[in-house]
């Protein structure tokens, strides 16, 4: 059950970045589509590996420029450090006039964040490093399941970021994902994007059409710390693992009663409650019955499923009898098409799970917050990693308050109170095919940007915040899109 024991709160500091034998550069160098085999695995690692490394370095790297303030021929020895550790030139203009002052090292800091983010998010849609996973058999198991959407609601931490692709092994272009402070999605939002989908299925059958017996399967995804429970779970929900996934459930069924208060249809509604053990990444699922009742103290936890399947292989069907035989004992039916999906789930964390053992020994060494940036906003399909960014998805600074303070929390340990500003990248994709879309989509970016120095005018004030925003089509497939920025960006 979950541990509920309180600790002291320890302050948040980033650790020192840790050594890597990957190549710096984000770059694919080489690597395609992701390996259907057993490589899978080593694939992943290595694509985590060269992105993380990349923004890693941007610190030993203004380490070593702040060390050659003062000497002669500054500027172009400093341009030699960044292109051999960062790839890139620095902008001359935050480098100019080093012999009368001191060069603003969290000025570079914030810059280097944001060009490291470009570069990546450019190879992202470019390469598609993460695309191996084939979406239209994805699609075809769903409807198999008795599912024609699957829209994931993750908490917005950045422990969870790469839950879809990595924690659960998804294909990311097949699945919704919103992320929010303690998994408190918004319903409204919910709400629309159900309707945005039966509208799909009842004018082009898309992803099947409305007369199929199928269901809008919503899922919330809240997390917690095993090895510090009171320390490092939920910042949204005072690191307490019960609440967290009370709060997340409580949403789910506020949204299963929003649609068949709306439109007398809830029973074509699923739900599903996931728990993520961001030290190792095995999940445990709450089992919904047949009536779609879940439980917030009862789950089946994927490390009981590891020791008991051993034997069998860990094949899908030892996993599957593993489920009905605690489905049973907690008096719980789920449908068949949903014992098959968390079969699935369970196969795929196993995955994972082996992925921790093999390269992490088991546990993350970073176990707390260590994201890098902030995203702000509506976008990021491209992060699909662990612990690189906070997410805090809204359409305007007010209604997403909350996830700002609490990003804005975090970053205040992690680097404000090392003397590092806070970077934090607004970003608004839109769909092309509308007309004046791209120009709303960049209006956005700059309201965005207004309210969230007003809200936190100190930080900005005092050169400690910092904002990067950026617009995409995401009908496109095209690359993101600079339209503003608080330092120079021109070479």
């Amino acid at each position: 059950m979950f541990n509920t024991r309180t600790k002291s709160r320890r302050p948040l500091q980033r650790t020192q970045p840790v050594v890597r034998t990957a190549v710096s550069r984000v770059s694919a160098d080489g690597m395609g589509c992701v390996p259907s085999n057993g490589d899978e695995n080593l694939y992943l690692y290595r694509y985590e590996q060269k992105v993380k490394q990349a923004f890693a370095n941007i610190e030993s790297c203004l380490k070593r420029i702040s060390g050659l303030q003062h000497t002669e021929d500054f500027i172009s020895r400093s341009q030699l450090v960044a292109r051999e550790q960062l790839g890139f030139d620095l902008p001359e203009a935050l480098l100019a006039d080093s012999w009368i002052k001191s060069v603003d090292i969290g000025q570079l800091y914030v810059w280097c964040v944001f060009e490291t983010f470009r570069r990546f998010s450019d190879e992202f849609f470019v390469d598609q490093p993460l695309a191996g996973l084939e979406d239209e058999s994805f699609q075809t198991f769903v409807g198999k399941c008795g599912f024609h959407t699957v829209d994931v609601s993750p908490c917005a931490d950045g422990r969870l970021a790469h839950v879809i692709r990595y924690v659960l092994r998804l294909p990311y272009k097949s699945v919704r994902r919103k992320s929010y402070a303690g998994a408190m999605f918004d319903i409204d939002d919910s709400l629309q994007k159900w309707v945005e989908t039966e509208m799909l299925r009842y004018r082009e059958s898309r992803p099947n059409s409305s007369d199929a017996a199928t269901r809008y399967l919503k899922v919330a995804v809240y997390h917690y710390s095993s090895s510090a429970p009171g320390v490092e779970g939920c910042a949204a929900h005072g690191s307490d693992a019960v609440k967290s996934a009370e709060g997340a459930l409580s949403r789910l069924r506020a949204f299963q009663q929003g649609v068949e208060n709306t439109f007398c249809c809830g029973a074509s509604i699923d739900l599903l409650l996931i728990g993520v053990d961001t030290d190792n990444d095995v999940i445990r699922i709450h089992l919904p019955d047949v009536g779609g009742d879940i439980d917030s103290l009862s789950y089946v936890d994927c490390n009981d499923i590891y020791e008991a399947t051993v034997n069998a292989g860990r094949s899908d069907e030892a996993i599957y009898d593993f489920i009905k035989q605690v489905a049973q004992k907690q008096r719980v039916a789920p449908t068949e098409g949903m014992l098959r999906f968390i079969t699935k789930l369970f196969h795929n964390n196993i995955l994972q799970v082996n992925y921790v053992r093999e390269y992490y020994n088991g546990r993350y060494k970073d176990i707390g917050h260590q994201e890098c940036f902030i995203g702000m906003g509506i976008g990021f399909e491209e992060i699909q990693l662990r612990n690189l960014t906070y997410f805090a998805y809204l359409k305007t600074v007010e209604e997403g308050a909350k996830d700002l303070d609490v990003g804005i929390k975090i970053f205040s340990g992690l680097n404000v109170s090392r003397g590092l500003p806070i970077p934090v990248i607004i970003r608004n994709d839109y769909h092309g095919q509308v007309p004046g879309a791209r120009e709303r989509a960049v209006n956005r970016c700059h309201q965005l940007d207004a309210a969230l120095k007003h809200r936190f005018k100190s930080l900005y004030d005092e050169g400690m915040l910092h904002t990067l925003m950026m617009v995409r089509d995401c009908n496109a497939d095209s690359c993101v899109e600079t339209v503003g920025c608080s330092l120079p960006l021109d070479q």
